[in-house]
């Protein structure tokens, strides 16, 4: 999230944490560009209004650089032109100033998935399932309670059922880079993870050195 406004900033991060998002947090153009690229964002949320460089230039750059990265433009501008400006550029969304926390939720999930090369809100991998406009998931009917961080570990590992996930990549799709992450923290989760699938939902295997995979069923 690129966004000058600190009180803002403050409250969009908590919403989207509360939802189960890692978000990272930046109040300049420059620190942006600096910063998108060196992790894999499922999202962009991008201030127009930025005390160093706008966010129409910081959005043709990233464009230029080959970032393929959804872009949802924050505005508190009205103007016609502005948002066919941004678009053009390579936007994705728009959402102007003030607006209501749920569309907010509701914009950023669908982008989320767009970034996932799967627009619909379910994931399916064997018996499990796992709405993503809801945060709910259940195996073979029986619901999972979840923790906010558990969720988005799964999440993260049933969009790549089959693939070994590399333990950096799941440590950068939940935890910001403010968080404090233990030495031990995605396998703690993982942990957990693996009793609460058990024993009719698809295993997690460990890849010693690497990371983990969701056995695709």
């Amino acid at each position: 999230m690129i966004e000058d406004d600190a009180a803002l900033a403050r409250s969009i991060a908590a919403l989207l944490r509360a939802g189960g998002h890692a978000v990272d947090h930046v109040a300049t153009g420059e620190d942006a560009l600096a910063v998108v690229g060196g992790e894999p964002y499922a999202l962009v949320i991008l201030d127009v209004g930025l005390p160093d460089i706008d966010g129409f230039t910081v959005l043709a750059e990233l464009r230029r650089r080959g970032e393929k990265v959804p872009v949802l433009m924050l505005t508190a501008r009205d103007a016609l032109d502005d948002r066919v400006r941004g678009l053009d550029l390579g936007a994705d969304d728009y959402l102007r100033k003030p607006f209501e926390p749920q569309e907010l939720e509701a914009r950023v999930r669908a982008l989320g998935r767009r970034r996932g090369g799967d627009p619909t809100p379910e994931i399916t991998v064997g018996p499990l399932t796992i709405n993503r406009s809801t945060g709910a998931a259940d195996v073979a009917g029986r619901a999972l309670d979840l923790r906010r961080r558990e969720l988005a570990v799964l999440e993260s590992l049933a969009t790549r059922a089959g693939q070994v996930v590399p333990r950096e990549l799941l440590i950068g799709e939940v935890f910001g880079f403010d968080e404090p992450v233990g030495s031990n923290a995605i396998e703690v989760h993982v942990t957990r993870l693996r009793g609460k699938l058990a024993p009719d939902g698809p295993g997690i295997r460990t890849v010693r050195g690497v990371g983990y995979m969701l056995d695709a069923q």
